[in-house]
């Protein structure tokens, strides 16, 4: 059977990545690898300046006290090394991650460090509103899952899924969309009279755009937008291209 490396960013414990886990069972053998607290807005980081604890607590569930990315590393390089995951499905998270927001999410990073690692991946996230629920979701994400393993595609891509709040109106294909923070630090004084901060405080608001992962979210429809690591701007290569010969002499000096 496949094999399915299960992780998050909410923690081992959260409601989404345990029903994704349990359902995620129909497909494949599934390993829980997942941060032991909350990891919201934790990005790409690594580990570095300290020593990983790894602690199975269920067959086939273990928990790191580090980030998401940490616990992809572990789960494929310590876990699973002698037979690699087939697949890498993080999350489904308690929260959408639209538009600019993939760069801070815990989340995505999870998933693109399976993308680093050569392995498909899988990024799940949900809107939360009254009547929140995950079970539609964790339906969809089985297919979705079913559909990645039987379909050869670039390990180097993820997708990244959102799910709306109320059942949804069908799938569009997606790009990331522009969020606008109206407020971005609050500042707020302690008893003893000295300032603290709270970063994105103000509620946000989008630009339209048509196509984006945001429109589609707002019409009622699950939005699959496919992301990649390559942060190059190609089209300003060429335009760039003089300043070698212009700052050749600076270079060298």
């Amino acid at each position: 059977m496949p094999r399915i490396l299960v992780t998050n960013d909410d923690g081992i414990y959260s409601e989404g990545i345990r029903k994704l886990a349990e359902t995620l069972k129909a497909v494949g053998d599934v390993i829980i690898v997942a941060p032991d607290r909350e990891q919201s807005a934790a990005s790409h980081a690594l580990t570095l300046n300290r020593p990983l604890r790894l602690l199975q607590i269920e067959e086939n569930e273990w928990i790191v006290d580090g980030t998401p990315t940490d616990c992809v590393n572990l789960g494929v390089l310590k876990l699973m090394k002698e037979t690699r995951p087939d697949i890498v499905v993080s999350g489904i998270n308690f929260g959408a991650n639209l538009g600019d927001d993939v760069t801070y999410s815990g989340t995505i990073s999870a998933a693109f460090e399976g993308a680093l690692l050569h392995i498909p991946s899988i990024a799940l996230s949900a809107v939360v509103g009254e009547h929140f629920s995950f079970d539609g979701s964790v339906q969809f994400a089985v297919g979705l899952v079913r559909w990645a393993l039987e379909h050869q595609r670039d390990p180097g891509v993820i997708l990244n899924v959102n799910f709306p709040v109320a059942a949804p109106a069908g799938v569009r294909i997606t790009k990331l969309g522009r969020r606008i923070y109206t407020e971005g630090v609050i500042e707020r004084m302690d008893p003893r009279g000295r300032a603290y901060y709270w970063i994105g405080g103000g509620a946000p608001s989008w630009h339209p755009g048509e196509g984006t992962d945001f429109e589609a979210i707002q019409a009622g429809y699950i939005s699959i937008t496919p992301l990649h690591l390559d942060l190059t701007h190609h089209d300003s290569i060429p335009r760039l291209k003089p300043l070698e010969e212009l700052l050749a002499a600076d270079a060298s000096r």
